[in-house]
């Protein structure tokens, strides 16, 4: 079998925070006197959330030097997993209101990303994301703060939250900022609402990458829809499962999504809380979801194309793919 590790990758939906290294999650809290660890599973979207802030206070409320680590252990993990390219979701409006001193903590953010990705030969690149249960406000905040970084290190632009109660309307302002700056705009949608809330993010916030959407599958309109306009849906099945998108691995949508001609990325979405890396989702694709290794050197074809990588990484990620599908099967008793 060909070895997945060797397949050059983009990550673009995976939460900086979420990101954490469950080892570093217990450092950090046995540090500053929490009990709570990382779940097994969870009985709602609540859950979740509260647990996702509990490993986020201690980056948010800890010493710079926890941020830094996170976001250089995130570099590394994704190295390790065969991406090229690493594009997590950060808001340092979630750690200072003031917005000087929040420009000042993304450029932190970038600059330890980038020297990271460097030493381990990838990229790495922001996506800028706003609440939904925030203030629109601020989302706007985050808007501006994106685009004075849009040629410095923030790519994308999205939304993140229960998209069930908050609806993208109040947000068209903030992502208007953000396209017309030239980032790229990728918000959370199809997840814990239907086709509607997929068709939202398309006619409301422009999106060209959608976080999830798996649930436009429930809509053979929106699929078409989806596939002609070339959209591309950053798919992360093993969260799926964990908040009860879908009912198991088995039966994700992953596949008719494709069948479908709709283009598609795997990643891991918060590996500290679902407990899948990027890898893990590759090899979940083969192994359960019985994709091909054309269709998985496809996903990451799209997962290159369509990230904010800059075209010669694009370029030489696209060759290396080619070469790697081209290379011959060899059985092996290891870990592909």
């Amino acid at each position: 079998m060909r070895n997945l590790a060797h397949l050059p990758k983009a990550h673009l939906h995976l939460h900086l925070e979420g990101a954490m290294r469950p080892a570093t999650f217990r450092e950090l809290r046995d540090e500053e006197g929490q009990q709570q660890s990382p779940p097994d599973g969870f009985t709602s979207f609540e859950d979740f959330t509260s647990l996702y802030r509990a490993a986020a206070r201690l980056v948010r409320e800890g010493p710079r030097q926890n941020l830094l680590r996170l976001v250089r252990e995130v570099v590394e993990d994704a190295a390790a997993d065969g991406a090229v390219w690493v594009e997590p979701h950060v808001n340092p409006l979630t750690y200072v209101d003031d917005p000087v001193a929040a420009l000042d903590l993304l450029d932190v953010v970038i600059d330890e990303g980038r020297s990271a990705a460097a030493r381990l030969g990838i990229g790495f690149g922001v996506l800028m994301f706003a609440r939904r249960n925030g203030d629109p406000a601020q989302a706007v905040e985050a808007a501006r703060l994106a685009a004075l970084r849009a040629d410095d290190g923030v790519v994308s632009f999205g939304l993140a939250g229960d998209e069930a109660h908050y609806p993208p309307g109040p947000f068209a302002e903030a992502f208007a900022i953000a396209r017309e700056a030239g980032l790229i705009s990728a918000p959370h949608a199809g997840e814990l609402a239907g086709p509607a809330s997929v068709r939202s993010a398309l006619d409301v916030l422009g999106a060209r990458r959608i976080a999830h959407g798996v649930r436009a599958v429930e809509d053979p309109a929106l699929l078409a829809r989806l596939a002609a306009e070339g959209v591309v849906l950053d798919v992360c099945p093993t969260s799926n499962v964990a908040l009860g998108v879908v009912e198991s691995l088995s039966v994700h949508p992953l596949p008719l999504l494709l069948r479908a001609g709709v283009r598609c990325t795997l990643n891991a979405d918060d590996p500290l809380l679902f407990g899948a890396g990027l890898l893990d989702e590759y090899e979940t694709a083969r192994t359960t979801l019985a994709l091909t290794d054309a269709q998985l050197a496809e996903m990451a074809h799209v997962s290159i194309e369509a990230s904010g990588a800059p075209r010669a990484v694009v370029e030489e990620a696209v060759t290396r793919i080619d070469d790697w599908l081209g290379s011959p099967v060899r059985a092996t008793a290891c870990r592909t």
